[in-house]
């Protein structure tokens, strides 16, 4: 990490994120064609987790405290878990590109999430529009005739992807007052390994280990589990964290309505996902409430 960074490294730093983190639904639905869900995303963020370890501790960086472990273990339970591995779940019968959308408007839970929490601030007018915005967008996207008949998920996938959504704000408000002080590629191993064990632990009870046939996994499964692993976990988790070091949150959060327009265009384009009038209605309606409680959240926050 330099002390200045240059424009092309953060040119590229934002391409990263903005691109990978637009693809990995998209990863998540190839996978989980002939893998299992909560087993594919453990061994990922395991594997993930344990590379980034090793090339930590290689680097002389000091073994966690039992504080830091305690603190990212609720976190990567609440955020892999409970968010990616729901997710993981949600997506064998959910297409990438509403997937992303619909959790694209999660941002409406943390405004939620904020207030109602033990000293919680109240919403202010502009992020109450946002949120009244946004509820209008998920209401197009899933009402009455928006979705094709036989692309409609059920409605156990749907609340999955509302429960993923709570999982990830919980986590998210928890790291960002959790004193144990942990760096953020620290932070984002020890979220990896701890969230990763405990997905395969709940892959295991709910049965996925009899479903694993590795000869019948699919070439192309195997392809985006490795982009998963490679891309998403190794590469945007760091890339994030060093943004967050070297940009500003309003820049960064950016990311949050750059990614469904990227997730939504590549389900359609590559495979064959949906794409309506009401469907491309709604993503407006979602990214537009979305950068309302951004540019709020971050004009409200002191300099």
């Amino acid at each position: 990490m330099s002390a200045s960074p240059s424009r092309v490294a953060l040119i590229l730093a934002f391409a990263a994120i903005y691109l990978i983190w637009g693809t990995t639904y998209l990863g998540i639905r190839v996978a989980v064609e002939t893998m299992p869900p909560f087993l594919m995303s453990g061994v990922r963020f395991v594997v993930a987790g344990a590379a980034l370890l090793a090339f930590l501790k290689l680097r002389g960086t000091a073994w966690p405290s039992r504080a830091q472990w305690r603190d990212q273990a609720i976190i990567g339970a609440c955020l892999l878990a409970g968010g990616n591995g729901v997710v993981a779940w949600a997506e064998q019968t959910v297409p990438s590109g509403l997937t992303t959308l619909i959790l694209g408007a999660s941002p409406l839970i943390m405004v939620l999430m904020e207030w109602l929490r033990p000293g919680g601030v109240r919403p202010t007018p502009m992020l109450w529009l946002g949120f009244a915005v946004g509820l209008c967008g998920l209401l197009v996207l899933l009402g009455p005739g928006a979705l094709p008949a036989d692309v409609r998920p059920p409605a156990s996938s749907l609340l999955a992807l509302f429960f993923a959504s709570i999982s990830w704000w919980g986590g998210s408000l928890f790291a960002k007052y959790t004193k144990s002080g942990a760096a953020p590629i620290m932070a984002a191993t020890l979220q990896m390994l701890c969230g990763g064990g405990l997905m395969l632990l709940i892959g295991l009870l709910a049965g996925e280990g009899p479903r694993v046939d590795v000869p019948a996994i699919s070439g192309r499964s195997w392809l985006a589990w490795s982009y998963l692993v490679v891309a998403g976990s190794l590469v945007a988790f760091p890339v994030y964290a060093w943004l967050l070091k070297n940009s500003t949150p309003a820049k960064v959060s950016t990311y949050s309505y750059v990614n469904p327009v990227v997730a939504v265009i590549l389900g359609w384009a590559i495979l064959d996902e949906p794409l309506t009038p009401h469907i491309a209605l709604a993503a407006g309606i979602i990214i537009g409430a979305v950068a309302i409680i951004t540019v709020q959240k971050n004009r409200l926050k002191p300099a």
